[in-house]
């Protein structure tokens, strides 16, 4: 598989560079990491090595398209990869924060029923290099306009932990190399219940959000294939061990959908489900997705499902659901834009999370 310049560890950089003096191999690392930039930008490095830089160092993100939406508020990219592959990365501003949801996999394996990425079937993992590009590009467009970048939610295409391995080193290299706190990173998973637990052993102390939204077996099975393979039992065991070992608050995500997992008994079923784990929920309206013919939950049915889980001592927030009109939700860019390299990318419709 070709390198891209976010691809190389520190040891990588400097077996690439033998031969140039060490503050060179320090000037191209915080070229890269600390301001994220092209190297033919670095004034402080020779032109003759800006060039081999970029020659054996090519980006891995090539932009298919941007969409801008909510005043300027939400940013999605659509990057073609050097196989052809697309993903999504999408920025959130806030007034008080920057955030941005950056993907794991081209496509996914899971199958979610109403998620779009799921609905375009697996293409592969992510580098390294790929994940933490995604993270550059987004800083250095929030910097742009004055903002830092302060939150990174792997929330985007793929299943994070099915890539493990590959998301974790992206993980260690964000904290470190681009200096965003631990607290300040989230793995989402739908319930791979082996990446929980080698989560739970791992050295940063990240955050754990799991796209739950349902909480008994029948329905999940149906919604979210996965859980015939680790079901709710199973993945409650995970959790418990996971907000044990780190005293860090576990999430639930539970996107609302109008009649499928919105009434008021799922509402006691999800209390019942995160009461004993202490878990926050975050309900989020769906956005709708091609080839999922079910709609979002409506605002004041969303407003009853919150104040319900209130009343049953759950801590629960409505997120606010940006970027409808940019085809926000994941996969549904890739799935408008037909990329230019004769791979056939096009969504046929099933989802990502």
């Amino acid at each position: 598989m070709r390198r891209s310049r976010y691809d190389l560890r520190r040891e990588d950089l400097a077996e690439l560079l033998a031969g140039e003096p060490r503050y060179r191999q320090d000037q191209v690392w915080e070229g890269l990491y600390a301001h994220g930039t092209d190297p033919q930008d670095w004034s402080n490095v020779p032109k003759a090595l800006r060039a081999r830089v970029s020659e054996e160092l090519p980006p891995a993100l090539e932009l298919a398209a941007e969409s801008v939406s909510d005043a300027g508020d939400t940013v999605k990219w659509l990057w073609t990869l050097h196989d052809g592959r697309q993903i999504e990365t999408v920025l959130m501003r806030y007034p008080d924060r920057a955030t941005v949801c950056v993907s794991s996999q081209a496509g996914c394996a899971m199958a979610c029923s109403f998620c779009a990425t799921g609905q375009a079937g697996f293409d592969r993992h992510l580098t390294t290099g790929e994940v933490v590009e995604q993270v550059v590009r987004a800083r250095s467009r929030a910097a742009a306009d004055g903002q830092r970048l302060s939150n990174v939610v792997f929330m985007g295409m793929g299943e994070p932990f099915a890539n493990f391995d590959r998301t974790w080193e992206a993980v260690e290299r964000i904290h470190r190399d681009i200096g965003l706190g631990a607290r300040h990173l989230t793995l989402s998973t739908v319930g791979v219940v082996p990446g929980i637990k080698r989560l739970t052993e791992a050295s940063l102390p990240v955050n754990l959000a799991v796209s739950l939204h349902l909480a008994n077996d029948a329905e999940r099975n149906e919604l979210v294939p996965i859980n015939k393979r680790y079901p709710l039992d199973v993945l409650a065991a995970a959790c418990h061990d996971y907000v044990d070992a780190t005293h860090r608050r576990l999430s639930f995500e539970w996107a609302l959908i109008a009649d499928v997992n919105d009434t008021d008994r799922h509402a006691r079923e999800l209390a019942d489900y995160a009461r004993p784990l202490r878990a926050h929920v975050n309900l989020i309206p769906l956005n709708p997705t091609p080839g999922y013919p079910v709609r979002g939950t409506p605002p004041e049915r969303v407003r009853r499902f919150a104040e319900q889980l209130q009343d049953l001592g759950i801590n629960a927030t409505v997120r606010r659901t940006r970027g409808t009109d940019i085809d926000a939700a994941c996969g549904q860019l890739r799935a408008t834009h037909a990329p230019s390299t004769g791979v056939d990318l096009v969504a046929k419709p099933r989802a990502a999370r």
